[in-house]
């Protein structure tokens, strides 16, 4: 499965339990995780996403460790199965 297909599935599995997903770009500092998910509730999570066997860069790694560390959630979803289990964790039914 293409990671636009993967994105696609996961707009519209937030959207439809009442969240917000954005995609993200900041020019100034390259390697920040592409997407930014708002939950019900105000739950924030920066969301790097892959297919099944992509793979992040060491710039990538570096910047959603720096985010976790200072108590932020960062995150990489490889593939539908891990987004799926995102979306049920943080967004429960």
């Amino acid at each position: 499965m293409r990671e636009s297909d993967i994105e696609r599935k996961l707009n519209d599995q937030i959207h439809k339990r009442g969240g917000l997903c954005y995609k993200f770009t900041s020019p100034s500092a390259s390697g920040v995780p592409d997407r930014i998910v708002i939950a019900p509730g105000g739950k924030v999570v920066f969301i790097e996403l892959k297919t099944d066997s992509g793979q992040i860069s060491e710039l990538q790694d570096w910047q959603i460790a720096r985010i976790n560390k200072i108590g932020g959630d960062a995150r990489v979803l490889r593939g539908i199965n891990q987004v799926m289990d995102f979306i049920n964790e943080v967004f429960p039914t």
